[in-house]
């Protein structure tokens, strides 16, 4: 595993670094990734586990290999084989990260409780509905480097090669998956 960058610090003491502003519900329990981190002015810190993986960029190369040769039912299960590959990958950090911390024991045992978030420590990805801004990524890059596993950003904000992803492990135990917009019904 590679080690993010060393976070800067003055004179011994710990300095801000990035700073993530996530949005906060308008309805319900007005929630906010925010809310599930202590506070630095009360002298208290958490730590901000974060990830990004990649399958790299010889499965992009390989499936426009096979799309561009008209192999087209191929062109599908390697792209989706290569976008599942990357989430798998970012389970099993995000396990490690998990057990790491000390709360790999609080993973739920029934297969069924463990997939409806039966675990502490939910990991965010930046575009989905706790945390929509995908700009938020140019801070995750400045915290991982992860130029250093041939990852970069389009412009759009969207993760170079495609079969990567990136998140934000929030530990605390009641952090769990919430939306900050609400759906629209459709009209038909």
């Amino acid at each position: 595993m590679i080690e993010p960058a060393t976070p800067p610090t003055e004179l011994g003491v710990l300095k801000e670094w990035v700073r993530f502003d996530f949005p906060r519900q308008q309805f319900g329990r007005r929630l906010c990734i925010a809310d599930f981190f202590a506070s630095g002015e009360q002298g208290e810190y958490d730590v901000l586990p974060a990830q990004i993986v990649t399958m790299g960029e010889v499965a992009s190369t390989h499936a426009a290999a096979l799309f561009a040769g008209n192999h087209y039912s191929d062109y599908l299960y390697f792209h989706g084989l290569s976008v599942e590959s990357a989430e798998a990958l970012a389970e099993l950090v995000h396990k490690q990260i998990r057990a790491e911390l000390g709360y790999g024991q609080f993973d739920e045992a029934d297969r069924r409780k463990f997939f409806q978030q039966g675990y502490r420590g939910t990991r965010y990805s930046f575009g989905y509905p706790a945390c929509p801004n995908l700009e938020d990524q140019s801070q995750l890059f400045t915290l991982l480097k992860p130029e250093r596993i041939d990852v970069s950003l389009s412009e759009e904000f969207q993760l170079v090669p495609e079969q990567s992803t990136s998140a934000i492990v929030v530990v605390h135990p009641q952090a769990k998956y919430f939306n900050i917009e609400r759906k629209q019904a459709a009209v038909l």
